[in-house]
């Protein structure tokens, strides 16, 4: 298996919990397990795809420029995540901002398939991407073990 396949099989998990939490209301036991589900699989994919996919990219003059913008949107993904954990879950503003979180990840999600996934298969080899998907999915599942 390459490093893409590897990351797009959590990208589709991410798009299933983001669809189902911006379906959840009030301050119920669901919207609560679906939003701790997301938060532990964006918070682990963030770090194994930051350090088993955009550090190798990012030392490379023509993909340095997605892995740094990849890592940026990380970042805003964490932004809202946090927005989401200070805001009471029965508050109406509770669903914009799972809303904002969708598009966010949506878009992120998108652009590094379309985007980054291309520019990345002109620069790595394929000994390179499949060793960077043993670790990549080494650091998954030991993130997921962990939770």
């Amino acid at each position: 298996m390459k490093i893409f396949q590897s990351i797009e099989q959590d990208h589709h998990i991410q798009r299933q919990l983001v669809n189902q939490l911006v379906e959840t209301s009030g301050d119920s036991e669901e919207r609560s397990s679906v939003f701790n589900q997301l938060k532990k699989e964006l918070e682990a994919h963030a770090v194994a795809e930051e350090r088993y996919f955009y550090v190798p990219l990012i030392q490379l003059d023509k993909t340095q420029q997605h892995a740094r913008h990849g890592i940026a949107e990380h970042h805003e993904i964490d932004e809202l995540i946090e927005q989401l954990e200070n805001t009471d879950m029965s508050s109406p503003s509770w669903l914009k901002h799972a809303k904002d979180l969708a598009h966010k990840v949506k878009h992120h999600l998108e652009e590094e398939e379309r985007d980054y996934f291309p520019a990345a298969k002109e620069m790595l080899s394929d000994d390179k991407t499949t060793v960077l998907a043993d670790e990549y999915l080494g650091a998954m599942l030991k993130a997921r073990q962990s939770s």
